[in-house]
């Protein structure tokens, strides 16, 4: 039995915790702005070395210019408080924009290096992992680090700076109020320290939650999602299951907020007796045993106290931010580090003129993450402007073999060439331009007709539009409608009809004009109408063209110029119709099949077209 793809396990496995050059690598993110952060640091060294004047300014007019009536030195003196709260104000807000700048930047480069790295991973990776799952991580975990990201850097920086120069400022004053000041900083770390670990805990677990939401509204409220739940009639157990899940994380959200609360503040507490401390001491320092401190210089000092402890009590927050962050920085370098299957050759060759031979040279290949053969030792050839038709029963291997065809996975072992070329010595961009593939699961974008058309070709005239919608037979149908080319086709093209999706999809891939085609079930899940329109279209593309057709029905395969008959990953059987079934085997067994079953089983309905609807509307 072969393994197919999206039948594997669901990737919701927790995130690992913090590596431990997780903070290193962090840090890197912010390396391409270095002149920047260079100009945010002068800023905020400038501002905080400012900003000591004030104690000083003022410690003057409490001790030398009121006692002494000097009105003049008094005036100066507020005159020059001011001017440093003015310059302190100024220099903020240009250090703000800066650093807001820097970590945008970082944010940037952050979402597109995710964005990038998940474009070049194979399809193995999507069909083990739920798209709310990528959505949370790239738009979730990114999205609430951006504060951190923001600020983080700066924060360490003026933080930094001000409790450094205010200590500096503080011992000339006094010192041995000073180590008064300090004697429960150790305490204050040790606190801190302790709530970001069990922050950073919780963090991940919460992640994990919104990441289930994610993955529960994508699959749920999308036109898919709906038909299936209202047609089961689980909108209720749906409702419940979402509910509960965001109960849980509403209980993560007040554990977050919460956790270590009282901790920090039994160190807002102590902060606040501080300045009562520090007036104790300067009554032992009055009554004689250590020398007179002045009025001015006390009040100098605990300004500067205050101005000590805030940049302190930052600094620890932005760890215990930081803490926390690293849970979802964990979750997104876990992505970045997935490994590329399929890697883009270092020295790619050309192909100037490609005439369309594919071969499969004693291919064999296995899912990741099982360890059943779906092919065994492939070999293969269509040669350059051939029809060879793939069938066999479900879970043969045919639709791996059009995967392999196409790059979309790598051979365990063998190879596959287009034109002797090995497919990995071609760049993804030669490779899509010289195979095209039409598969049984039609993708349109939530956008006009015209721009789904020109995903394969963006440079393609309105002129190029209609003679490939000619081309697939589905001109008329679109020039029929009030917005033309410019209808838009819903999600997932849920407007359209599978046939008429069928015929955009044949007429993308005519825009793309390439000379290998991979036909992959095309027509399987249409009716026979309108299978019969839409195997015209094929025969439209087909013309000209290497063409390796998947089939499930096998009077589409009739004219093939090989038929191979697949089973259990093995080739049982090759040869034009006629011939396999004079031959009595596998192939002929399979027709008789299709013949019961198309007397037996009334005729499908790939159900009402678009202009129907839109009539209905």
């Amino acid at each position: 039995m072969s393994h197919r793809p999206g039948r594997g396990p669901r990737d919701d496995r927790p995130a690992p915790p913090a590596q431990p050059g997780d903070i290193r690598r962090i840090f890197s993110l912010f390396a391409r702005f270095r002149a920047q952060l260079g100009l945010v640091a002068l800023l905020i060294v400038a501002s905080s070395l400012i900003s000591l004047a004030s104690p000083f300014l003022l410690r003057d007019i409490l001790d030398v210019t009121l006692p002494n009536r000097d009105t003049r030195g008094t005036v100066l003196l507020a005159a020059g408080m001011i001017a440093v709260a003015i310059s302190t104000t100024v220099l903020g807000v240009v250090q703000s924009r800066q650093s807001t700048l820097v970590g945008q930047g970082v944010m940037h480069g952050l979402r597109t290096s995710v964005y990038s790295h998940l474009q070049k991973l194979s399809l193995s990776f999507y069909t083990r992992t739920r798209t709310g799952e990528v959505q949370s991580r790239i738009a979730g975990d990114i999205g609430a680090m951006q504060a951190t990201v923001t600020s983080t850097a700066t924060s360490i920086v003026s933080s930094g700076t001000t409790v450094i120069a205010t200590f500096v400022a503080m011992l000339a004053l006094d010192w041995k109020l000073t180590l008064v000041s300090l004697v429960l900083v150790p305490l204050f770390v040790w606190i801190s320290r302790r709530v970001g670990g069990m922050r950073r805990q919780i963090a991940t677990t919460r992640q994990e939650r919104m990441a289930d939401m994610s993955s529960m509204v994508a699959e749920s409220l999308s036109v898919s999602g709906i038909l299936l739940t209202k047609t089961m009639g689980r909108s209720a157990e749906l409702s419940q299951r979402f509910s509960d899940t965001s109960a849980d994380l509403a209980d993560l959200e007040v554990r977050s907020a919460m956790t270590g609360r009282w901790r920090q503040s039994s160190i807002g507490i102590i902060i606040s007796v501080l300045p009562a401390a520090i007036y104790l001491a300067a009554a032992f320092t009055v009554s004689g045993t250590t020398g007179v401190v002045s009025v001015g210089t006390l009040v100098a000092f605990t300004t500067l106290q205050g101005q000590l402890f805030r940049p302190m009590m930052q600094l620890l927050s932005t760890g215990v931010d930081l803490q926390t962050s690293l849970a979802m920085f964990r979750r997104v370098f876990d992505y970045l580090d997935l490994p590329i299957d399929i890697k883009e050759p270092e020295q790619p060759a050309r192909l100037e003129n490609v005439s369309g031979e594919l071969r499969f040279n004693d291919v064999t290949f296995a899912y990741p993450g099982t360890d059943t053969k779906t092919l065994h030792h492939i070999d293969l050839t269509v040669a350059p402007g051939t029809h060879v038709a793939v069938v066999g029963a479900t879970g043969s291997g045919k639709t791996t073999l059009g995967y392999l065809g196409a790059r979309l996975y790598e051979p365990d072992s063998g190879s596959v060439t287009l034109d002797g070329v090995p497919l990995g010595e071609l760049t993804q961009v030669d490779l899509a331009g010289a195979i095209g593939i039409v598969s049984q699961e039609t993708y349109l974008l939530h956008a006009s007709i015209a721009d789904n058309l020109r995903f394969a070709a963006p440079d393609a005239t309105q002129d190029d539009l209609e003679e490939a919608a000619k081309a697939a037979q589905i001109h008329e149908l679109i020039a029929g409608l009030p917005a033309g080319y410019q209808t838009v086709v819903g999600e997932r093209g849920y407007r359209f009809s599978g046939g008429e999706k069928q015929r955009l999809a044949i007429a993308r891939i005519i825009l793309r004009n390439p000379q290998v085609l991979i036909l992959d079930e095309a027509t399987s899940a249409l009716d026979t109408r309108t299978e019969a329109s839409v195997t015209a279209a094929l025969a439209e593309l087909a013309e000209g063209r290497t063409t390796l057709t998947i089939a499930h029905r096998l009077s589409t395969v009739r004219d093939a110029d090989e038929i191979v008959v697949m089973d259990h990953g093995l080739i049982v059987e090759r040869g034009t119709h006629d011939e396999l079934l004079d031959a009595d085997g596998p192939y002929a067994r399979l027709v008789a099949r299709d013949a019961r079953d198309s007397r037996d089983a009334p005729e499908r309905s790939a159900g009402r077209g678009l202009s129907d609807r839109i009539a209905v509307a």
